[in-house]
Parts: C-alpha cells; structure tokens; sequence
C-alpha cells in the first residue's frame, strides 16, 4: 500500500513539473528565409557548386575520350604502350576522384565555404531564438526542421516571425512551408 502511495505522489509531482514547463517551437528554414545574407551565402555556395562539378564533368569527359582513344588503339599497341596507357587513365581517374573529394567531401571545400558563410548567420539566429526564448519565459525551443518530430504542432506555439522581428526583419507569411 505504501509503494502504490510512493508512486501515485511521484506520478503526480512529475505530472505538475511537466505540465509547468513551456514550449515553443521555432521553423528555422522559414527564419533563414528572411535573412538577406543567407541568399547571398547560398547562392555563392551554389555557384561554387556549380563551377566544381562543371570541371569534374569536364574532366571525366577528358577520361571517356582517352579510353575510346586506347580502345580504339588498343589492337596496334605492344604490351608496354598498352599498359602506360592504361595506367595514365587510371592515374587520370585517381585525380578526379581527389580533387572531388577535395571539393566535395567532408572536409572538402565546399563544407568549409559553408561552414565560413554560415556560422555568422547561424549565431545570429541563435541569438535571436534565445532573447526570444528568455522574453517568452520558455524552457524548450525546438526547430521544427530537426530530427525532432511532431504529431501535432500548435501554430500558436510558433515562436518564427519573433525570431525574425528579432533579427529586425519583417515576417513574411509567403515564405512559410
């Protein structure tokens, strides 16, 4: 008896201290949307994007061409020519697939272009979401983009176009998903 008494105060103390806490959420793509500077960072990061892998295709285009070249020739050729040709494109292929990696890979450029554009952003916005969330008296803020899923978002919870105010900016309804 005394056990069931334990756990139905437990249950209720842990019931009180839940339903005390306040939460909020925060749509940070729609925040980010309202940021001029993360167009702007975008956009050179696609640009960049764009300029790689451009040379990557241009490149393996170059691979293509010199293995039809050798399959073409490849009947006239001693043994010797045969494998310097096969080891130039193999070589060749080496070095696209390094400087791929170089541009696109996890330490690659491009991450750290995006890392270098993106924090000052990215600060800015927490910032913002913690003045928020201190004005609010809110103990959670969560981003709705997140691994974080909810079966039910109240709007009314949506903390976005403060955050957006936050940062001097003017909430765009349009902008939200």
């Amino acid at each position: 008896m005394k056990r069931i008494l334990v756990l139905v105060a437990m249950l209720a103390f842990m019931g009180s201290v839940s339903y005390a806490q306040k939460v909020a959420y925060v749509d940070s793509e729609y925040v980010m949307k309202h940021i001029p500077e993360y167009k702007s960072a975008q956009s050179q990061l696609d640009n960049l994007s764009k300029q790689w892998q451009a040379e990557v295709d241009k490149q393996y285009e170059a691979i293509e061409s010199m293995y039809k070249a050798y399959q073409n020739d490849a009947p006239r050729l001693n043994e010797d020519m045969r494998r310097r040709r096969e080891d130039e494109i193999v070589n060749k292929e080496k070095a696209v697939k390094d400087f791929q990696r170089g541009k696109f890979g996890m330490d690659g450029e491009l991450f750290q272009q995006r890392e270098k554009l993106m924090k000052p952003i990215q600060d800015r916005i927490q910032k913002a979401v913690q003045d928020v969330a201190k004005a609010g008296q809110f103990d959670f803020i969560l981003d709705k983009r997140s691994e974080v899923s909810f079966l039910y978002a109240n709007p009314a919870m949506d903390k976005s176009n403060d955050v957006v105010t936050k940062l001097g900016l003017r909430p765009n309804p349009s902008l939200a998903n």
